[in-house]
């Protein structure tokens, strides 16, 4: 019986999203959906979430938990990532309020800025174990990672873990759809053309019967901002460089140097900036929980309707050779020309029975691409630093992180890395 295995299945709602989705997935009928995850309670619920859900569906799919991982991998074609290494507690709370004392603020902390290094630095060795363990036991697996930091995470398993690998996030799907929704127009029949690297890939193209409708959008996104309402940065932004990015304004508040500052307050604002945003949701979904997983675990008679997450329909396309375009984070292999080589970038990909087909970009706009850089530079440096085990390479990546680097003197700033290689503690690898 072929195989997908899915690593981190402790998230129980995500869980069921995407394996609800395989279960409602014809090609996929005939699949073990094999769950992993480090914490037992929650792999026993998830189990039993998805087999009520089984039972509902009447689906062929197989549900079986594992306790080794290495089982889990064992003859997958197909692995689903969605771990967080450390979780809330100790690791997020640590990645905010450590920052806080040196004045450094921040709203999701899962990408780049101080938030986004860490994170990398402790995932980066998990993924690397779970790397060895598909080299040996299911070396031809498709690799779809939903954890963030999406490209750093996304770049290591395709180059340092030799693992085929596509990153996967949502803000592609619902970007239209959100731009629209808060302009007030209809999104029906528009065509889109979305490239750069995950959480700032760009609406570069926007048209409807032929006709670009950005300058329209401009216009109403301008009176837009003389009103209230929660997407005040992206539309900022976009009036300032031109072009819509993908991901929300609560994520884009952290990724530039403009909007979270100390000597200007009143931005926080004028932009409605969530500081501390990411903790906040993590208790509401720690409370939520308690009533949640009465919903799903123990209901008997759980519903699911598919959903768009990309994971069924690429497993769909290359089970049956039907194709589907997604947003996928792919190695830079020349696709956006403008951007380096080295770099994780999120263009449109065709999928079908040869796996996943970047498409070719070309240069992004000047201004769009030196935003990117930006970003890509405390990337790569944080990649560096967990490759060589060198503290230096933390500092790098954390000087250029623009939103660090703008509030930040060089001094604090590696004094700040230092508290927090020390308040982590054995979550991180040893540096020297």
């Amino acid at each position: 019986m072929p195989k997908i295995a899915f690593i981190g299945a402790g998230s129980t709602v995500f869980a069921k999203n995407v394996l609800g989705d395989c279960m409602l997935t014809d090609a996929l009928q005939d699949f073990e959906l094999a769950l992993h995850d480090i914490d037992p309670v929650r792999l026993r619920d998830s189990e039993s979430m998805l087999n009520n859900l089984k039972s509902t569906t009447s689906s062929g799919c197989r549900i079986t938990s594992y306790a080794d991982r290495k089982e889990a991998l064992r003859g997958a074609k197909y692995v689903i990532n969605a771990i967080n290494v450390g979780g809330y507690d100790p690791c997020t709370i640590t990645d905010f309020e450590v920052p806080k004392r040196f004045g450094l603020r921040q709203t999701i902390a899962d990408t780049v800025g101080i938030g986004g290094i860490f994170r990398s630095l402790r995932t980066i060795p998990v993924l690397m174990d779970i790397a060895r363990d598909i080299r040996e036991v299911c070396p031809e697996a498709w690799f779809f990672n939903y954890s963030n930091p999406m490209a750093v995470l996304t770049n290591v398993m395709n180059v340092d873990g030799g693992v085929r690998t596509v990153g996967l996030c949502h803000s592609v799907q619902v970007c239209i759809r959100d731009l629209f929704r808060t302009l007030g127009i209809a999104a029906e029949g528009v065509q889109s053309k979305i490239a750069g690297i995950n959480h700032m890939a760009w609406l570069l193209e926007v048209t409807k019967d032929g006709v670009d409708l950005y300058p329209e959008i401009k216009r109403l996104a301008a009176q837009k901002q003389l009103e209230e309402h929660d997407d005040k940065v992206r539309f900022e932004l976009m009036l300032r460089f031109g072009y819509y990015v993908t991901e929300s304004s609560e994520h884009n508040a952290e990724y530039h140097p403009y909007f979270i500052k100390r000597s200007y307050p009143e931005l926080i604002e004028r932009y409605r900036i969530p500081l501390d945003e990411y903790p906040r949701r993590c208790l509401r979904q720690i409370d939520r929980w308690k009533t949640m997983r009465t919903e799903l675990v123990e209901n008997r008679n759980i519903q699911h309707t598919r959903s768009y997450e990309y994971a069924s329909f690429i497993m769909e396309a290359m089970e049956t050779g039907r194709p589907f375009q997604i947003g996928g984070n792919v190695m830079n292999t020349g696709l956006i020309t403008n951007l380096p080589k080295e770099a994780c970038v999120e263009v449109p990909c065709l999928v079908d029975q040869n796996g996943v087909s970047p498409t070719y970009v070309g240069d992004l706009p000047p201004q769009l691409a030196a935003l990117n850089r930006t970003n890509i530079n405390t990337q790569l440096l944080t990649i560096e630093a967990a490759r060589t085990g060198k503290k230096e390479h933390i500092y790098h990546a954390a000087l250029l992180d623009p939103h660090t680097s703008a509030e930040l003197s060089i001094d604090d700033t590696v004094a700040l890395c230092d508290a927090l290689i020390e308040a982590h503690g054995d979550w991180l690898p040893p540096f020297h």
